[in-house]
């Protein structure tokens, strides 16, 4: 009897954990099959950054995408000062010409009256401030003298009257002579 306990404790010392064939196909399936499949998904997310789309690795594309966020634009500074008609042509006749978002229309006497009352000042500064839905003008295709000028023509259409502002530095000239006197 002491021989069979040798025997099978013997035989449980030199097997291993792989008693059937079934487990021996996992093993072999999870030691080798599964690690290739898992190489081949990391080569392919790594690799998968630099493919770009068709059409995206023109020069354009590319330099589109670098660009800087700001950019410089250089305007003539000594240019004429546009009139009010043109400003309001330019920037204002997209609301007032139809009184879109409660904006006071063009030539409307009534809608323009009390805003009229405030001042000119007060206009344009809502103007180049923004009021309600309108966003500020200041800093767009006309200088701030420009937009005062849109201001006073469409306050002058519906009966205010405003001086049109002059440029700022025929102001300076016209006062410079005027002193030495």
């Amino acid at each position: 009897m002491s021989d069979n306990h040798h025997d099978s404790a013997h035989e449980e010392a030199h097997t291993g954990p792989i008693k059937t064939p079934k487990q021996l196909l996992l093993a072999a399936f999870f030691s080798f099959v599964v690690p290739i499949f898992l190489i081949i998904g990391l080569v392919t997310y790594v690799t998968s950054a630099n493919k770009t789309a068709p059409g995206s690795d023109s020069e354009k594309a590319v330099s589109e995408r670098i660009q800087k966020v700001g950019m410089v634009e250089i305007r003539d500074a000594n240019r004429p000062l546009r009139a009010g008609e043109d400003v309001f042509k330019g920037q204002c006749a997209a609301c007032h010409a139809t009184g879109a978002a409660g904006a006071p229309k063009f030539e409307d006497a009534a809608a323009w009256g009390p805003r009229i009352k405030t001042g000119l000042e007060a206009l344009v500064h809502s103007a180049l401030a923004g009021k309600g839905a309108m966003a500020p003008q200041g800093g767009g295709d006309f200088n701030d003298t420009e937009i005062a000028r849109g201001v006073v023509y469409m306050a002058n259409a519906a009966g205010a009257k405003f001086e049109e502002p002059k440029a700022p530095a025929a102001e300076g000239a016209a006062a410079a002579p005027e002193a030495a006197k």
